[in-house]
């Protein structure tokens, strides 16, 4: 009952977004792109829609293996992922990933900052892909707003470096007590996207490959609907920066996968760099069922299929483990990994 009725409040919201949109842009205007709409598209975007869960699942369980974490198999970092997604997740799906490595048996500070660690990591990658294009739009002079291509042109590059100096220096900053409140979280979630980049041969590759598979398939499916519904090919640039722009916070960040606050950001983030805003409201409708909701079904069985496996079983630490500092939690995990066995 609690799933049924935040999936119908998901709907409302993203339908009511949507036609709120769609009457900024025109009603006419709208229904006129949705005459000749190139359907051949459509069971490509399917197929990224498909990718992206994938790379995602590649990402999620290097995030969880490294530095002596949880080796968690492919078919649960799969069930997480896909459940993650869901609408009706109703605190956004990081919450999720937090419960379940907490369930796995990681201390609550070290599952926070893993969690802290996949976020950091989806927002490297599309943050450096979204500067690169902002930089081709500008070189190009594109028919982009410099109020959308320049921050990400400068304030990406200067946001590294920023961070890279906390990092270095997060020691002197944490003897500042409001300082540290603030920053401990963040900086902590940086470091495990170091300590992966460090070692490209155990966790790095799998983990870059998989974020950019990711996001790359993302854009792939709005790019799809969008030439679906345009008139002309999409720039890639322009959809990238656009996409980055609109969906600056995730599906699994965002309360109910989004619904209803990206079909409102979206459309117009396209319009600023260069789509005509009817055909954008087109494309992301689409996009928003490929993205939205046929993800729906396998989130509902990821739901079930974790509700009855028990977590405890997948693992399997060496007597060295270091996850935390809670040594109690530390002697349950070591004990149920003897107990059970590792999944995938």
């Amino acid at each position: 009952m609690q799933v049924a009725f935040f999936l119908a409040v998901g709907a409302v919201l993203a339908l009511g977004g949507g036609i709120a949109v769609a009457s900024q842009a025109g009603f006419h205007e709208v229904a006129a792109h949705l005459r000749n709409p190139t359907l051949i598209w459509f069971p490509l975007a399917l197929a990224g829609a498909v990718a992206a869960h994938v790379g995602y699942a590649l990402a999620y369980r290097e995030i969880a293996r490294v530095d002596r974490g949880m080796p968690l198999g492919h078919l649960r970092a799969g069930l997480l992922v896909a459940t993650g997604f869901g609408i009706f997740v109703p605190r956004g799906g990081f919450t999720l990933d937090l419960e379940a490595l907490r369930d796995l048996g990681l201390p609550p500070r070290e599952a926070r900052v893993r969690v802290l660690g996949l976020g950091s990591l989806e927002y490297l990658v599309l943050a450096a892909g979204a500067c690169v294009c902002a930089c081709l739009l500008v070189i190009r002079g594109a028919d982009a707003e410099r109020a959308v291509t320049l921050p990400w042109a400068i304030g990406v590059p200067a946001g590294a470096l920023l961070a890279l100096a906390a990092l270095r220096f997060r020691t002197f900053l944490y003897r500042r007590r409001r300082l540290e409140a603030v920053l401990r979280p963040a900086l902590e979630g940086v470091a495990v996207v170091g300590k992966i980049l460090a070692h490209p041969r155990r966790h790095g590759a799998r983990a870059l490959a998989g974020m950019s598979l990711y996001w790359a398939a993302e854009v792939f499916v709005l790019w799809a609907c969008l030439a679906a519904f345009a008139r002309h090919p999409p720039s890639v640039p322009a959809v990238v920066v656009g996409y980055a722009t609109g969906y600056a916070l995730t599906r699994r960040t965002l309360p109910l996968a989004g619904a209803g606050a990206v079909e409102v950001a979206l459309p117009f983030a396209l319009g600023w760099v260069g789509f005509a805003l009817p055909a954008a409201v087109l494309a992301v409708f689409a996009y928003r069922i490929f993205n939205l909701w046929l993800p729906v079904g396998p989130a509902l069985a990821g739901l079930f299929a974790l509700r009855r496996r028990p977590a405890r079983q997948l693992v399997r630490l060496p007597a060295d483990a270091e996850i935390g500092r809670d040594d109690r939690h530390a002697q349950a995990v070591k004990r149920a990994g003897r107990r059970g066995d590792v999944d995938g």
